[in-house]
């Protein structure tokens, strides 16, 4: 029974009243040192993007070393505040290139497949053909009879958070068709949009994680688009051995 841990938009290297990135960096090592000191097993911690939050190669050497752990596997994707090149070097150890950076991880009893939804330059999200090609070989070549999860940093829907939606995926029709290809999917695993949100896409679950640097606001709350004063959070996903997903969400403290 698969147990993914989840969280997304560490932003290391925002300013926050001028603190030089300290407490961007801050919220990350507390979400990971809880992780780390969790008494039961998971199987792999999954960021969502925006790992840094300007793209710089000393946000990559940061986050390099928030995100190590001694217990666990991290599976990675980027962000729109990411950039590509400075990621590949920083985070991945390779050389620089602007080709989206899409990568199949197996894990015990799940594939998880994790798609560059970046588009350079833009805050919407796309998945550009190559990434879009590359996603159904490799689903098609993956063993039909393991469960797997598709992850991207930008929703492909809709939230009802207007700072959000303004800059989700377009072109999800395209995506969707793809997903509907392959039975062995169960969900699909997002960012973005600062907020834990759930809803369905391409007929699948999608689970979107909380942000940790910062969450958005919700239009019935009123007030700021971004609060800074919410705690960080992280999602737990677990796969049941029928391919049912169910998330809990835990705030950090």
């Amino acid at each position: 029974m698969p147990v993914l841990a989840h969280l997304s938009d560490i932003h290391l290297g925002q300013d926050h009243d001028g603190d030089g990135g300290a407490r961007a960096e801050a919220r990350a090592r507390q979400v990971m040192a809880h992780l780390d000191a969790l008494p039961g097993p998971i199987d792999a911690v999954l960021v969502t993007g925006d790992i840094a939050d300007h793209g710089r190669p000393e946000e990559y050497a940061a986050a390099a070393k928030v995100l190590a752990s001694d217990r666990h596997r991290v599976l990675l994707c980027p962000g729109n505040h990411d950039v590509r090149e400075a990621y590949r070097a920083g985070l991945l150890g390779e050389e620089p290139s602007a080709a989206p950076v899409n990568r199949l991880h197996e894990l015990p009893g799940l594939t998880v497949v994790m798609c560059d939804s970046s588009v350079p330059g833009r805050p919407e999200g796309r998945l550009d053909e190559e990434t879009l090609g590359w996603l159904d070989r490799t689903l098609s070549r993956a063993r039909r009879d393991v469960p797997a999860v598709v992850a991207f940093h930008h929703p492909p829907v809709e939230l009802h958070a207007p700072f959000v939606d303004a800059i989700r995926l377009q072109d999800e029709a395209r995506v969707a068709a793809v997903l509907r290809c392959h039975p062995q999917l169960r969900a699909v695993l997002c960012g973005h949009a600062h907020t834990a949100a759930v809803s369905r896409f391409a007929n699948l679950p999608l689970a979107v994680a909380p942000g940790v640097v910062s969450t958005v606001g919700l239009p019935w709350e009123g007030g700021a688009d971004i609060l800074f004063d919410q705690p960080p959070m992280v999602a737990f996903h677990v796969l049941d051995e029928g391919g049912r997903l169910t998330t809990h969400h835990r705030v950090v403290v």
